[in-house]
């Protein structure tokens, strides 16, 4: 190299590394028209198209080099990365190999190395080639965090942790470092040092969009959804064009209930990034919220067609099939999607309500099972081991109430079964079940479920009080069904006859919506107008048990209607179950009034959406958990009205 070739080279370099690309591009560029086979310019050019994402010119330049200089490690190693680009990575795995032979101290080559062998999902070397980048540069706070971020990518959170600590040790300004410590933090729930690690990362780097939209994410899990959304919002306007923020912002739409907002939010994700799987998968979940299955479904394809083995969009197919009575093809959504990904709990909980759907039950309560695995559907530690169903006799063993008060009340009906293994029964229910329950069988002691701290009793064993029924192996056939099993207080069942006898009409008593809570709360109830269908037969009245902020459709009931609410003097379960044994036929929705008048063995009528619980079974009129009790189906979503008409004829029939 001549003393002018040295100094333009020393010239463009400086310009380069400066930031100043244009003037370093002319620079090389007048090196190469007078010494056009100069490798250092051709090489520092290409490396350079390569910084700018300009492949075609960055592979064309470093192949010249390594046709002039084919010992040119670096020249390998940027070549591998110009190919990785073009998705050629076999190819750019040979580079690198290559490089790491001519230049087996270089910390960059393992770690590009690495890089691929990710991409590949070659994980364990992976692994291999990023530890051997920090042994040959123990202090680059980046090659850990490169780790750390494989670690978090493959499950191994603890590890993930560990190295972007130590990245933080070594760079304590190190933004992207605290950012992705505080996402693998959220995934290992510690969601109040989640917080603290992105709200650091943020506060280091305010105008990155990637820091706001991580805070977003841990907020949500946090239940903040206001400051989440913010932080999206905030993402958004950094980078107008981020298809992820947008998606992550519609997540909180549709967990607010604001489908219109979420659909747009969805649809344009997608318009930013056509091959966005996750947003397809998500836009599908906000049209089943509407009831718009045909797209719901749709959508649904659409994700998987993008990326075939993504576990959540065939769950959600799944239950969007589901909801259009295409049980076989939901069951076959849900058993993919778990095939895909073998711990995905949320597809063994679908796939399992699908089998017990389907009558099932062998195979449905295993996979029921996995309920128990779902991110905050069990708030505490589980302490000790679970209860195998073996004898209990001189054993104390601790029964946790679960999910909502109708579940509590169907499944109290086991507790004389376990108690007759021998053992003393502590059952932990919720507060306002308490006083309902102190009169059933089975159960020694009631004490109070409380989900931010340990049972306030000692126990040897316990057991979740929904695991009861495959830890007895129920069958369709032998469902537990000693009606009744839920007894009033007599002295208070007079006290209600008292407030029925001078009324000779047909009593019957009626509820029309759950618990808004509820994820199919949209199907499964109705409004009071539904029952003004049945208005007009007489020698009816009708008692409302409906609770909550749907008993004020009571105030102003539909005209033909002989209505008398109740909402006001139904104070607990215990007022509502003395009523209930004061009336002739209950009529609800599915809610928890089913389940205390058939607990009762008083007559009640069920009204199921198209796409019932699992607990009703696909088919028939009758129940096996109740027999004082009869299904009434819709013929297709939302069709209340066939409902009614039905009821309509059978109370004729009746009366």
């Amino acid at each position: 190299m001549d003393t002018t070739e040295k100094h333009l080279i020393h010239a463009a370099f400086k310009q380069h590394e400066a930031g100043n690309l244009e003037a370093a591009v002319a620079l090389y560029k007048e090196i190469l028209e007078k010494h056009p086979e100069s490798t250092n310019a051709l090489f520092l050019l290409g490396t350079l198209h390569l910084q700018r994402r300009e492949i075609d010119d960055a592979c064309e330049l470093l192949r010249k080099v390594l046709t002039l200089r084919p010992d040119h490690a670096m020249a390998h190693n940027n070549l591998g990365s110009v190919l990785q680009e073009l998705g050629q990575l076999e190819e750019a795995e040979a580079c690198y190999h290559r490089a790491g032979e001519l230049k087996p101290n270089e910390p960059k080559i393992n770690s590009n190395l690495g890089d691929i062998y990710r991409e590949q999902g070659k994980f364990k070397k992976a692994v291999i080639s990023y530890r051997q980048a920090i042994r040959k540069n123990p202090d680059s706070a980046e090659l850990h965090c490169n780790l750390g971020a494989l670690f978090q990518e493959i499950g191994r959170l603890d590890d993930a942790v560990g190295c972007y600590r130590r990245a933080i040790d070594l760079k304590p300004d190190y933004a992207l470092a605290y950012s992705n410590l505080g996402m693998a933090l959220q995934e290992l729930r510690k969601l109040n040092e989640a917080v603290k690690s992105c709200l650091k990362a943020r506060q280091l780097n305010p105008n990155n969009e990637v820091m706001q939209n991580n805070l977003g994410t841990v907020l949500k899990r946090l239940g903040q959804l206001d400051e989440a959304a913010e932080c999206y919002r905030n993402a958004i306007t950094l980078k107008p064009y981020y298809a992820e923020a947008h998606n992550n912002l519609g997540t909180i739409f549709l967990e607010q209930k604001k489908i219109d907002q979420a659909l747009q939010s969805y649809h344009l994700a997608i318009a930013l990034k056509p091959d966005y799987a996750m947003a397809y998968s998500n836009l599908g979940t906000a049209y089943r919220e509407v009831g718009k299955l045909d797209s719901a479904i749709e959508s649904c394809n659409r994700a998987i067609e993008v990326d075939p083995n993504y576990a959540e969009a065939h769950n959600n197919l799944g239950t969007s099939l589901q909801e259009t009575g295409r049980l076989d093809e939901a069951i076959t959504s849900y058993k993919r999607a778990t095939s895909l990904k073998p711990d995905y709990a949320l597809g063994h909980l679908n796939r399992g309500l699908a089998l017990l759907l389907a009558g099932e039950f062998a195979d449905g309560w295993e996979e029921y099972e996995w309920r128990l695995h779902i991110r905050n559907r069990i708030p505490r530690t589980r302490i000790k081991k679970l209860w195998d169903g073996s004898p209990l006799t001189g054993k104390s063993i601790l029964i946790h109430g679960e999910q909502g008060f109708g579940d509590t009340i169907q499944f109290a009906r086991y507790l004389p079964m376990v108690k007759a293994l021998g053992g003393r029964v502590v059952l932990e229910c919720q507060k306002e079940l308490m006083s309902l329950l102190r009169g059933c069988s089975g159960i020694d002691e009631l004490i109070e479920y409380v989900s931010t701290c340990k049972p306030p009793v000692p126990f040897d064993t316990h057991i979740f009080l929904l695991s009861l029924p495959k830890i007895f192996g129920t069958t369709l056939e032998t469902v537990p069904a000693d009606i009744p099993y839920i007894k009033v207080d007599s002295a208070l069942c007079m006290k209600w006859n008292r407030r029925f006898h001078t009324n000779d009409n047909f009593k019957i008593g009626i509820a029309w919506s759950g618990n808004p809570k509820n994820a199919n709360d949209r199907n499964r109830s109705c409004s009071l107008k539904d029952f003004a269908v049945l208005g007009d037969i007489p020698h009816i009245t009708f008692y409302t048990l409906q609770k909550g902020t749907a008993a004020e459709e009571a105030s102003n009931p539909p005209g033909e209607m002989n209505i008398v609410n109740l909402e006001k003097e139904l104070r607990d379960f215990v007022d509502t179950a003395a009523a209930i044994a004061n009336l002739d036929l209950v009529i609800s929705v599915d809610t928890v009034v089913v389940h205390l008048a058939g607990a009762m063995g008083i007559p009640v009528w069920n009204l199921l959406p198209f796409a019932p619980a699992w607990r009703w079974l696909k088919e028939g009129d009758s129940s096996p958990w109740y027999p004082t009790m009869r299904l009434f189906r819709q013929a297709h979503p939302n069709d209340w009205l066939g409902v009614f008409l039905q009821v309509k004829r059978r109370l004729y029939d009746l009366l």
